[in-house]
């Protein structure tokens, strides 16, 4: 099977492009480099020893996307393409409804237009909101979302389910991402994002690594058992290997079904830096600052229907999350630049 990856060259993107080449099948990648390196293509090619097709698209650019589908007879695609910083949603909404929606709008329609009906789309956690209650479960009401990136994957999420209603024939699976970290165990590919990062594991790699002098903890009151906030971690290759389990269910079903994937419990930041420490060898400078608007205590999935299902867990601690981290981390301590 030939397999699209829209976003491939990005952090999840690429950890999922090995693992599908891994499992025999056929990948391309499109992807325009707004959130990934040029590089990446070439490290793919060295981790899997496969060469894979690649389109320097923006996935919104119907004409650009005929042209994949033409050139490529297309089975399923993975849908991964789309703005990703929350902060930066709230500063640019307009940005991120206008990319994150039209390039799902036109994935859609070249597919319908391909006759290709199997999809898999890497949406959010943040679709449950604040009102939900642990542990996070598919069947759970969602919204109202804190960002507008987070209601651009649940705006999504409606309009892919709409899509199979309309056609009884296509089927889709929508993978709610809880907190993806670490790495590839060659350190080839890792997490690079762009300026200081959101998220607490790169932000404590660049601290490790040098890059930055020390660590913000956001809070230090909340109701945990430490203080501090606890989110649920997944390392980024169990992710990727969710979506070679959720694309061989969409090849053998139709409909829409939801899944989370994550651990199903949850880690401190306290935690995290303690296990980082360990990881790479020394301490982790960190202070103390106010709570972040928007923050929760904790938040955690229920992952029990992808194992029931999908067949899929976790296998990967939060040990070897921080070692993989480490490891891409200080062989590539600018990311990918060279």
């Amino acid at each position: 099977m030939k397999i699209l990856l829209t976003g491939g060259a990005g952090y999840i993107g690429s950890h999922t492009a090995v693992e599908l080449a891994e499992a025999g099948y056929d990948v391309i990648i499109a992807d325009n480099f707004c959130n990934s390196s040029p590089v990446v293509p070439e490290r793919l090619e060295k981790i899997t020893g496969k060469s894979f097709p690649f389109y320097e698209i923006d996935v919104a650019d119907k004409n650009a996307l005929r042209r994949v589908f033409d050139e490529n007879e297309i089975d399923a695609a993975i849908h991964f393409a789309g703005y990703k910083a929350v902060g930066e949603s709230v500063k640019v909404p307009l940005s991120y409804y206008r990319n994150n929606i039209d390039t799902t709008l036109s994935l859609l329609e070249v597919m319908a237009e391909y006759g290709c009906k199997n999809l898999v789309f890497s949406s959010s956690a943040t679709v449950y909101g604040e009102r939900a209650k642990l542990p996070y479960r598919e069947d759970m009401e969602t919204g109202p979302c804190a960002s507008p990136y987070g209601w651009t994957k649940l705006f999504i999420e409606q309009i892919i389910t709409d899509h199979t209603k309309a056609d009884l024939d296509f089927s889709a699976v929508i993978l709610r991402y809880f907190n993806p970290v670490g790495a590839y165990e060659s350190g080839l590919i890792g997490e690079d994002p762009k300026d200081i990062p959101n998220n607490l594991m790169p932000y404590i790699s660049r601290v490790a690594v040098g890059n930055l002098p020390c660590l913000n903890v956001f809070g230090n009151d909340y109701p945990t058992p430490d203080g501090t906030g606890v989110r649920d971690y997944i390392h980024v290759c169990d992710l990727a290997k969710g979506h070679v389990a959720a694309l061989e269910f969409a090849a053998k079903n139709s409909g829409t079904e939801i899944f989370n994937l994550g651990a199903g419990k949850g880690i401190s930041v306290l935690e995290m830096i303690s296990a980082y420490e360990k990881a790479c060898g020394h301490e982790i400078p960190y202070k103390i600052a106010p709570r972040r608007e928007g923050d929760i205590a904790e938040f955690y999935a229920d992952a029990k229907k992808a194992f029931e299902i999908l067949g899929w867990k976790t296998e990967r601690d939060v040990s070897e999350m921080c070692r993989d981290s480490w490891n891409w981390q200080s062989k590539n301590p600018n990311g990918y630049e060279e």
